[in-house]
């Protein structure tokens, strides 16, 4: 019992009590062995105090600076791995950084497309393009010959450089009417500050540049002739100078638009489909005639036109129009008689047909755009700038209708 009351007594003061026994013949190994177990305890509590308090002190420093990683041990027990993490977040900022500017660079070149869009007054591109494509078809003979890749190829040749020659005429235009169209288009890319005017003038130099050498490389010479009097023609239209800037007056610029529109896009487009890609001799131009005849008269609308909403900035900057001459209420009604005319024109070349089916698409077509012409302007507030946009948009949809319709003259002809 003194034996076990020495094993398992839990402090010195019971192992001392256990008898006289002990007291007397072992009383310095006694002490020996108590002072030994309490130096041991005393030792070992301050010792796990020791490591408990630097455990506590390295626990937030290992949290800022270490991430811990199931899977590799450098800790046998726990079996983690701890990186820096430091590097995890450079490693992220960077990615972040990375995806921030490629969403920039991706945002500035949908700005500058759209701004390029705007810089080429799309409604204008889009007629030219299906001018292209009627006159081309006029130029055919057999049906055969639109279903041959030749013929595309063609289309093709006559849209490239005329597209980039679009970009060179908007262009100085744009350039030389930058004060005006801060009061008449704020809207546009100059003006309202998406391109600078360095920008703008690289574009319009650039695109008439490569569009001389597009038709240089295709070696169509309609096409040529076509794209060297387009140039011209708008320069003299836009570009102030001795003699020059002809949109200050009105006949002049009703002459430039009515030359491009009726003439020179008709034409060289016709010719180049049937001499150069077709290699054929123009035998009956009647299609090409009527072609010409209903373009004249709607490009003189579109001439007159174009001025009645800008009539504000014009009058500010010293240019003539009609609009500014007559008033915007006379002009607008001599050019919905104009347009009502061109119409006409295109229901009687329907019904000269021999094709029933001809007469019936071309008469009752052309009559039911004449008539949405007709009731329209009965609703347009010529003292609403939009008002008078949206009716100018409305003729250039209709005309866009009639290119599709005039080409069906051409099977009178077969």
């Amino acid at each position: 019992m003194a034996s076990m009351s020495l094993r398992f007594s839990p402090n010195i003061s019971s192992l001392t009590n256990g008898g006289n026994l002990w007291r007397s013949k072992h009383s310095n190994k006694i002490f020996s062995y108590g002072s030994y177990f309490a130096t041991k305890t005393s030792m070992y509590q301050r010792k796990n105090e020791i490591e408990y308090n630097l455990s506590k002190l390295q626990q937030p420093i290992l949290k800022n600076q270490f991430k811990s990683v199931e899977g590799v041990s450098t800790n046998e027990e726990n079996k983690k791995k701890y990186i820096p993490k430091a590097i995890s977040e450079e490693s992220s900022g960077s990615e972040e950084s990375i995806a921030s500017e490629t969403k920039d660079i991706v945002g500035s070149v949908k700005r500058f497309l759209v701004a390029l869009y705007w810089f080429v007054y799309p409604y204008t591109m889009f007629g030219r393009t299906l001018s292209t494509i009627c006159a081309s078809l006029i130029a055919v003979e057999r049906l055969s010959d639109i279903s041959s890749p030749l013929f595309f190829i063609g289309v093709l040749q006559a849209l490239l450089p005329f597209t980039l020659m679009d970009f060179y005429v908007n262009g100085v235009n744009q350039l030389y009417d930058y004060e005006i169209d801060k009061i008449n288009k704020p809207f546009l890319p100059l003006p309202s500050g998406a391109f600078s005017f360095t920008t703008a003038v690289v574009i319009t130099v650039s695109s008439a540049i490569m569009g001389f050498l597009a038709s240089y490389i295709i070696g169509s010479w309609p096409l040529f002739w076509g794209l060297l009097s387009y140039f011209l023609i708008w320069s003299g239209y836009s570009i102030k100078g001795p003699f020059l800037r002809w949109k200050k007056n009105p006949l002049l610029a009703a002459t430039c638009i009515y030359t491009n529109l009726a003439l020179i896009y008709s034409i060289s487009f016709f010719y180049h489909m049937k001499t150069f890609v077709l290699k054929r001799a123009v035998v009956s131009p009647k299609p090409l005639m009527f072609f010409v005849a209903f373009m004249s008269i709607y490009s003189l609308g579109i001439a007159l036109f174009k001025d009645i909403p800008d009539i504000e900035g014009d009058k500010a900057y010293g240019i003539q129009s009609f609009a500014t001459s007559l008033g915007q209420k006379k002009v607008f009604w001599i050019c919905v008689s104009i347009f009502e005319s061109a119409f006409g024109v295109a229901i009687l070349a329907g019904l000269s047909s021999s094709l029933l089916w001809v007469k019936l698409v071309m008469g009752l077509g052309n009559a039911v755009l004449a008539s949405i012409l007709w009731n329209k302007a009965k609703f347009v507030d010529l003292s609403d700038k939009a008002s008078i946009r949206s009716y100018y948009m409305l003729i250039w949809k209709l005309l866009y209708v009639a290119y599709l319709l005039i080409p069906l003259i051409r099977f009178s002809y077969v």
